[in-house]
């Protein structure tokens, strides 16, 4: 398929949300209306190209867009590469957001509101997952970021994506540094994980164990520590290598993961450290503390 090309000059930004059926795409979707982006659920992605052209005469280069496109339309799987290439070479900014779930969380789900798989609507939902999940291997090597939706409900999956785009302006590059716990699993969406649990622990501090990394109490047991400042040292020169090198790539995100034991106290205080460094940097900083959210 070729692609016209796009008009030249200031862009909108536009959001494609993609991923497992079953994923959580239409809560993401609906939790960015919410915010004020221009939403549109299985959009032709033929159609793309001329209807990025239509809304920047009509709506100008402020507006945000999200699209839900996935293999309910047919032609999807075969013509999105080309597609979003060429829409990004020619300057508009575009990111690629894939939802995914484990087929037991996803089996579960339909199983919870008796739909039928769109890839297999006559017979077996386990057979429907396994075909789609085979045909989205590419897409979701593609995808700018990709969210495990298993663990989430609706307000948890809401919560995330706002974090993630209800306040970005544009899609610039940001800093995503996530807290977790080892026990609970690692971030499948991190493109660095760091294991903090070497660190003084301020669970066997009674004054402490019932608060977590996100109180002053806490943060100054971790960082006020010999190990401490030395890995936080590490760590910067680490990331200012890095950071720059993302950026030159065109990578929306780096996608820091700190893991402490519980998810609690260690690396939520070293995500909240990095989180005011980075900030005070100039760099746009998204956290997230998984598993206290979990606990919520």
């Amino acid at each position: 398929m070729t692609c016209t090309p796009l008009s030249q000059g200031k862009k909108v930004s536009t959001l494609v949300i993609t991923g497992m059926s079953g994923s959580g795409k239409s809560t993401a979707l609906k939790a960015l209306e919410d915010v004020g982006y221009f939403c549109v659920d299985n959009l032709p992605v033929a159609m793309l190209p001329e209807f990025l052209r239509f809304q920047e005469r009509t709506a100008g280069a402020q507006q945000k867009i999200a699209l839900v496109m996935d293999v309910r339309e047919g032609s999807f799987l075969e013509h999105y590469r080309a597609i979003f290439d060429t829409i990004k070479d020619e300057g508009f900014p575009l990111e690629v957001l894939f939802l995914d779930a484990s087929d037991q969380v996803l089996l579960r789900r339909f199983s919870q509101t008796r739909r039928h798989h769109p890839l297999n609507p006559g017979g077996k939902v386990p057979e429907g997952i396994s075909m789609e999940r085979g045909r989205l291997a590419e897409l979701r090597e593609y995808a700018d970021k990709v969210v495990d939706t298993s663990g989430m409900n609706v307000h948890q999956l809401r919560k995330r994506i706002l974090e993630l785009y209800g306040a970005r302006e544009g899609f610039g590059f940001a800093v995503h540094l996530i807290s977790f716990g080892f026990k609970h699993g690692i971030p499948e969406d991190a493109n660095l994980v760091l294991d903090v649990r070497f660190l003084p622990n301020p669970y066997f501090v009674e004054r402490l164990r019932a608060k977590d990394g996100t109180d002053p109490e806490v943060q100054n047991y971790v960082l006020d520590h010999a190990d401490t400042e030395t890995f936080l040292r590490y760590i910067e020169d680490l990331l200012a290598f890095l950071l720059p090198r993302y950026k030159n790539e065109g990578k929306p995100y780096l996608s820091i993961a700190v893991g402490c034991t519980g998810g609690c106290h260690r690396s939520v205080a070293i995500v909240e450290h990095l989180g005011r460094l980075f900030t005070k940097r100039g760099e746009e900083v998204i956290v997230t503390h998984r598993d206290l959210e979990a606990e919520e």
